[in-house]
This record gives C-alpha cells, sequence and structure tokens, in this order.
C-alpha cells in the first residue's frame, strides 16, 4: 500500500513524522511525506496512493479530507493538533502511533460528509460565530501552556466580556432566526473548543445542523455552556436547532468567526454540505 503522510508540523507544539512514518511501515506500508501547504497537497496526486492520512489539527483534517474524497482514497487521521475534536469524535485512538498504524492497516470505513464555507475551504468539524471566535482568541496564546484546557479558560473569558451577535440565519432560503445571538453553530460532527459539541449532528446523513443560542443574560450562560459540554445544546429550551442543504448567516461585515479552530472573516454567507464526501479509516 502506497500511503501520502500529510504532516503539519507546527500543529500541538510540533509534530515529528518519523514515528508515524516508522508505525505505518510496520504495517506494511510505503510511506512518502508532505507538509500541509496548498502547494504540497498539489503533489500529492500525481504520486497515485492508495491512501491518505493525515497528522494534524482539526483545520489540516478539512483540506487532507477533501483531497482524499477527490481522489476517491481513504483517509487517515492522526491526532496532532491542540484538542484533536475531530479524532475523539470519531472515536479514534489518541495515542498518534496507535493512530497511525491503524490509518495504515484499517479496513473499517466511514463514508462522511464534508462542511463547505462560502469561500470553498471546508470543514469537518463546525463553524461557528459569536462566543466561539472570541474564546478561540483568548484560548490562542494559552495552548503552549494549557493545551486543551486553553479553550475552557477562552471561553469563560469570552463569556464575561463578550456582547452577542446581531445575525440573521437562513436554511434553505427559509429565515429562522433574526436577532441577537450568543453563539451560531453550523455542525458536521457538531465537535468543538476541546469537548464541546452539539450531539444532534451527524456527519453521515448528508445534512448541516445549525444551532442557534440566543442572546439571554450572562447568568443562563452556565446552562448553555453545560449543555454544549453534555452535547445536548440542541434540545434546550429557547435554542433554535434546524438541518438543511444550505445555510447562510447574515453577520455585520469583519466578522470574525471559528471554523475547525482556525479564525475567519468570510464565508458564512453561504454554507454547504457535501454528503458522502470523503472514507474514514475508522476501525481495524
Amino acid at each position: 500500500m502506497r500511503i501520502a503522510l500529510v504532516v503539519n508540523e507546527a500543529s500541538g507544539g510540533g509534530t515529528d513524522p518519523a514515528p508515524l512514518e516508522r508505525a505505518m511501515r510496520e504495517q506494511g506500508a510505503e510511506v512518502e511525506t508532505f507538509g500541509c501547504r496548498t502547494e504540497d497537497l498539489e503533489r500529492i496526486p500525481d504520486t497515485g496512493p492508495d491512501r491518505i492520512v493525515v497528522a494534524g489539527g482539526d483545520g489540516t483534517v478539512g483540506a487532507v479530507a477533501e483531497l482524499a474524497g477527490r481522489l476517491g482514497v481513504p483517509l487517515g487521521v492522526v491526532p496532532a493538533g491542540t484538542a484533536n475534536d475531530f479524532v475523539r469524535a470519531n472515536g479514534l485512538p489518541l495515542d498518534p502511533v496507535k493512530a497511525a498504524a491503524l490509518a495504515a492497516s484499517g479496513q473499517e470505513l466511514r463514508s462522511l460528509e464534508l462542511g463547505h464555507l462560502g469561500d470553498g475551504r471546508p470543514f469537518v468539524n463546525v463553524a461557528s460565530a459569536g462566543l466561539a471566535s472570541v474564546a478561540a482568541h483568548r484560548a490562542a496564546p494559552l495552548k503552549p501552556r494549557l493545551g486543551p484546557l486553553a479553550y475552557g479558560v477562552g471561553a469563560l473569558r469570552a463569556a464575561a466580556t463578550a456582547s452577542p451577535l446581531e445575525c440573521t440565519v437562513r436554511v434553505d432560503d427559509r429565515t429562522v432566526f433574526s436577532g441577537g445571538a450568543w453563539q451560531v453553530i453550523l455542525a458536521v460532527t457538531g465537535a468543538f473548543g476541546g469537548g464541546s459539541g452539539v450531539g444532534a449532528a451527524d456527519p453521515e446523513d448528508g445534512m448541516l445542523d445549525v444551532a442557534v443560542i440566543p442572546a439571554g443574560s450572562r447568568i443562563g450562560l452556565a446552562r448553555r455552556a453545560w449543555g454544549l459540554k453534555r452535547h445536548t445544546i440542541a434540545e434546550q429550551g429557547g435554542v433554535e436547532h434546524h438541518r438543511g442543504d444550505v445555510i447562510a448567516v447574515d453577520v455585520p461585515p469583519g466578522t470574525e468567526f471559528n471554523a475547525d479552530g482556525e479564525v475567519r472573516d468570510a464565508g458564512l454567507e453561504r454554507v454547504t454540505v457535501e454528503r458522502d464526501a470523503y472514507s474514514l479509516v475508522s476501525g481495524a
């Protein structure tokens, strides 16, 4: 088996590809390693891989998942980010070497959907505006010291200082919300923020989920935070939850949002989902 290993060496404080290459070669694979820049990914099709494996954060996983789907080869994922929400959501090994071995040898595949922002950027977990983007800014300088706990600290600081986001949300051209919101979450797997999630989201149903947490008291945010940690936010009273093929979120110009852990400022005007976009190596 020929494997193209894509490594984001900046993820999670630094990723050494050598142990991953060794683990896959022990499974009988031929391994060629690439970086994660666009020009690196563009070289992969010419190598004719049988499988692509990505070691990086969730933002890197999305771009490589899109490539694997386009080439029609399975995708293996090795945890190498700070929170590794995608790995956790799909029950993959959290030990990088074990994950690399599974990525090379596993035969069980899951066909998953892929979200696309309006500018074409893919995402595998969530795109979220409101408190999430503020929390991401607060968490960024804390990641080297606190790891996944940085997301929780960032969220607390955001809840104490941020203001609600004025927005309008449309699902398949139908307006489902207009007003102030603490958070708008567009979900594929629904996982984000080091353990939070929208449990109602199903990455195999070919539908994009959206959960809108309406503005309210800061005291009430504790209950919303608990719902996110318990993955039951979509079932809470007052929370808008909808599914559709195309979701549009109108926000003030320049509004930043978080997509798979990366801060963006454009693309919410038309968010779509691609059914059966790629196959994930999910088990032995």
